[in-house]
């Protein structure tokens, strides 16, 4: 297997082929699934599990079926694109930090341990450390996000958020000695470092001179959502003043915008996944960038 191979789960593929009308297209996606590598078996058990979870309906048979999203599918990749615009807006210099921690902590009881779990599962995931049991810190506001996730797993009452400008472990109170104790800052980079070599080479297929299929153009925007997604899991989107210099994160953002405005200029007019604009969107809002 090459260095450069992209892993995409299933399931990822099929998420990142929704359309703007919340359709995928089974041909589209058995196309570039077999581009990939998976086989059609994998491609139908994987249709028929989502199916089954309630996350989208089906209609027709074969590659001639489609696909369509239901609307909490939907609505669940809206934070994604959230942190995605706050990062490159944090990469532009328009996120800085106001030297504000953003505490929260709870007491969930053992006979709640399924919510228990998700909730603190959830605020890692939104970039949260361990402090000590039951309390977690974020260096963005996460507010609105951690408690949209305790009401819909019934924790709200057991939630307390807070503030503070004056966070101290042991002797270290220095924000970006803070950082380095906390966060797993080696790790984040080294999963931006595979980014931007991932990134390299299909940027300059992008920017060549040979033509390129539809099928083709969406394998590669596909490869590149999931390596970025996946390097994005662990980020906790830590403020530039208290990162190591020059960090990683950012010069792998930036190729995945030049990127998606080659893909946007080899764009032909066909339908494209929802994944498109929204990438498209906030590249532009957040550089400047134009990516048509």
């Amino acid at each position: 297997m090459s260095a450069d191979h992209v892993e995409v789960p299933t399931r990822m593929l099929v998420h990142a082929l929704i359309r703007e009308d919340g359709t995928v297209g089974a041909e589209e996606l058995y196309t570039v699934a077999n581009t990939l590598g998976m086989s059609d078996q994998q491609v139908r058990l994987c249709v028929k599990r989502l199916v089954a979870e309630g996350r989208f309906t089906h209609e027709g048979r074969g590659r001639k079926a489609e696909l369509h999203a239901t609307t909490d599918t939907v609505r669940a990749l809206a934070p994604n694109a959230d942190f995605l615009r706050h990062a490159f807006q944090q990469d532009a210099g328009l996120a800085p930090w106001d030297g504000v921690w953003h505490l929260a902590a709870f007491a969930v009881p053992e006979s709640a341990r399924t919510a228990r779990d998700a909730l603190r599962e959830t605020l890692v995931h939104l970039g949260g450390a361990l402090l000590q049991g039951g309390l977690y810190v974020c260096a963005n506001p996460w507010e609105p996000y951690v408690e949209e996730a305790a009401h819909r797993l019934g924790a709200h009452g057991a939630l307390t958020l807070l503030t503070t400008m004056d966070l101290r472990r042991g002797d270290t109170r220095e924000p970006a000695d803070l950082v380095r104790r906390l966060w797993p800052l080696q790790e984040i980079a080294d999963r931006y470092d595979r980014l931007s070599r991932i990134a390299q080479p299909r940027l300059a297929r992008l920017t060549g001179p040979v033509e390129l299929s539809p099928a083709a153009l969406l394998t590669i925007a596909v490869e590149l959502a999931a390596e970025l997604t996946r390097a994005m899991e662990l980020d906790p989107l830590l403020p530039p003043q208290l990162l190591p210099q020059p960090w990683p994160g950012t010069q792998a953002r930036r190729l995945i915008a030049r990127c998606w405005a080659a893909l946007h200029e080899r764009d032909q007019g066909e339908p494209r996944p929802a994944l498109f604009r929204l990438y498209a969107d906030i590249i532009r809002e957040t550089t400047g960038q134009a990516t048509r």
